[in-house]
């Protein structure tokens, strides 16, 4: 490798090492995960609850539901995010902060993804299940409970870890609403040394990088784990 070019990849990693800058980045990674856990809580408790609804043999509440999801799947996150954050500022006189404009954003998006992969997993339970359960004098609600729950269950958590890895990597939006998270600090520190060190971007935004895999990979392959397991 040519010296100069060894000096230039030297430098630009060297400032990480500067002062705080690797701190400040793993606290702006901590703010990243800590919106997006609870974002995932809320989504797998509502997203839960919506998919249930969603398969309730009643029109005009599979249309509405029909909307809410194909609404979050077409309007861009980032966009939901300046109408959170703006958009109900202006509107309404609401004081709201980024990052609970976030949570609010993600845990929509999440309600309906998840909604959805729940409605598909109770409507993929085989109807002999169903009329086995009755056969052996199983009530509707212990059917529901013993008998639909946990297979739809062992069918979502795979789909669930898939999503959770999406939202996670989503994240990285919120950035444009002000929040002080792992890209917006990897910014800064750019910014900062533009001038001494101009190939600082290649560092910090490769360490962001690194970052963002170490959180979603075990997750990944843990679904993969799963989804093998559940096959065999």
């Amino acid at each position: 490798m040519d010296s100069s070019v060894l000096d230039a990849v030297t430098q630009a990693f060297g400032v990480l090492f500067k002062g705080r800058n690797l701190v400040r980045l793993l606290g702006g990674l901590g703010v990243t995960v800590q919106i997006a856990a609870v974002s995932v809580i809320f989504s797998l408790f509502f997203g839960f609850l919506f998919g249930m609804v969603m398969t309730v043999k009643l029109k005009p509440l599979k249309i509405a539901c029909r909307i809410y999801l194909e609404f979050m799947r077409i309007m861009p996150q980032l966009v939901l995010l300046f109408l959170a954050y703006f958009g109900l500022t202006h509107a309404f006189g609401l004081s709201i902060s980024g990052e609970a404009a976030s949570v609010l954003v993600f845990t929509m998006w999440g309600t309906a993804e998840m909604g959805d992969l729940v409605r598909g997993a109770l409507e993929s339970i085989p109807r002999h299940q169903y009329e086995s359960g009755r056969a052996v004098g199983l009530t509707e609600k212990q059917i529901f409970c013993y008998v639909v729950i946990p297979q739809t269950i062992r069918r979502l958590v795979p789909l669930s870890m898939n999503l959770i890895t999406r939202m996670i990597k989503t994240t990285s939006l919120i950035v444009f609403v002000g929040v002080i998270e792992v890209v917006k600090i990897g910014q800064q520190i750019i910014e900062a040394n533009r001038l001494t060190v101009p190939t600082a971007s290649i560092a910090v935004y490769g360490v962001i990088f690194f970052m963002y895999f170490i959180v979603c990979w075990p997750l990944s392959m843990l679904a993969d784990a799963i989804e093998k397991k559940q096959r065999s």
